[in-house]
């Protein structure tokens, strides 16, 4: 009898144990994922960067192998060294230059706002017929706006904590870069064994797309790396050009912004016409008109130029979906996602629009197949 009972009571929790490992299981791997992601999640930006770069410039890096006799380690290496020269040191120069100008800027901001208000320059009264209207509405204005000149002052300050939280934000930025160049090296040298272990997942995941859906992937990275930075890039020396031929201070600090600016149709603008104003302002006027032409005939129309040529050959990303990638990008893994998420949401976008174009062939071919099935029926009723 006590036999009898043991081997019952063991039937009767052999399917709770069942259950017990099938919860079990997934729990496990659930918590496994969840650990490996705490332990990776400061990596991620430059995870993503170094998986865009490689990328976008694998094509480059199998012909430099091959020019290396073949051997990825040594490849890899010199690629790691080339996207360090060419990001990394123009990154950090740049971002030196920047802050030495902006010091500058806000100590001359000081000095200004502290000597009261400004003057008009000579060259308004200079202006035909309007020129002492013109300057005498200025300095009535400026007489009337004391209040304006002391509030002015009290954003000094703010605006100085702006800047240090930048700056803080921008070696942090740095930081990543120096990562992504390390983690860039495996990416290269190990890329085709990882590109095999991604397409088996793929193939697992979207049932046998894994190869179409790494080259949509990679025609979409691609599209948006060299459209929109390629164009980025052409059009900041081409202003660190007329800045240099116009005499701007600061040239270097005007072609970063006017590079990270470039994203935006009204960004490079606001920068060469900063300068113009400027220049004009000096007194320059003829340094001013030609800047203003370099901007519009040089500057801008390279975005209509450029652009449409290097994205031709992939999927355009709309204009939307290029700002919200650039300002998320830059708010969820701060300076570097500027790099990172207009790429991610291409290949969101990208993917979205196979997976509706599959939905849909699939509805065709079954309202094909049903079609037919009816004109089967019909016929036999005949």
């Amino acid at each position: 009898m006590q036999d009898r009972s043991e081997e019952s009571s063991g039937v009767a929790s052999s399917p709770t144990e069942l259950r017990l490992n099938r919860y079990a299981q997934p729990a496990a791997v659930m918590i496994v994922l969840a650990v490996c992601y705490l332990v990776l999640q400061p990596f991620i930006p430059g995870i993503l960067f170094a998986a865009v770069v490689c990328s976008a410039t694998w094509p480059l890096y199998l012909r430099l192998r091959k020019a290396l006799w073949g051997r990825p380690a040594l490849a890899a290496l010199a690629m790691t060294l080339l996207l360090i020269v060419l990001v990394i040191g123009p990154v950090v120069l740049l971002a030196v230059t920047l802050a030495d100008s902006l010091t500058a800027l806000v100590t001359a901001g000081k000095a200004m706002l502290g000597g009261g208000p400004i003057a008009p320059p000579a060259w308004v009264r200079a202006i035909p017929l309007a020129g002492d209207l013109l300057a005498d509405y200025w300095q009535r204005l400026a007489a009337s706006g004391d209040s304006l000149f002391t509030q002015w002052r009290g954003l000094i300050e703010p605006v100085r904590s702006f800047l240090v939280g930048a700056g803080k934000a921008t070696g942090g930025g740095l930081l990543q870069l120096a990562l992504a160049s390390f983690i860039g090296y495996f990416f290269y040298r190990d890329g085709e064994a990882l590109i095999l272990a991604l397409r088996k997942l793929l193939d697992q995941i979207a049932g046998g797309l894994g190869g179409e859906l790494l080259q949509t992937i990679d025609s979409a990275v691609t599209g948006v790396i060299h459209g929109i930075f390629g164009t980025a890039l052409a059009q900041a020396l081409v202003a660190l050009v007329g800045f240099l031929i116009a005499g701007v201070p600061a040239a270097l600090a005007l072609a970063a912004a006017t590079f990270f600016l470039s994203i935006v149709p009204i960004g490079p603008p606001l920068v060469w016409g900063a300068a113009a104003a400027w220049l004009a302002y000096k007194g320059q006027i003829g340094w001013a008109i030609f800047m203003a032409l370099w901007g519009v005939l040089a500057i801008s129309s390279i975005d209509n130029l450029v652009k449409p040529y290097l994205i031709s050959r992939s999927s355009k990303l709309p204009l939307l979906l290029i700002v919200l990638g650039v300002f998320g990008g830059v708010l969820a893994f701060g300076f570097i996602g500027l790099f990172i998420g207009p790429p991610v949401l291409a290949i969101g976008l990208t993917l979205l629009r196979l997976w509706i174009a599959r939905r849909s062939g699939e509805s065709a071919v079954q309202e094909a197949r049903a079609a037919g099935a009816h004109a089967v029926v019909a016929d036999g009723a005949r």
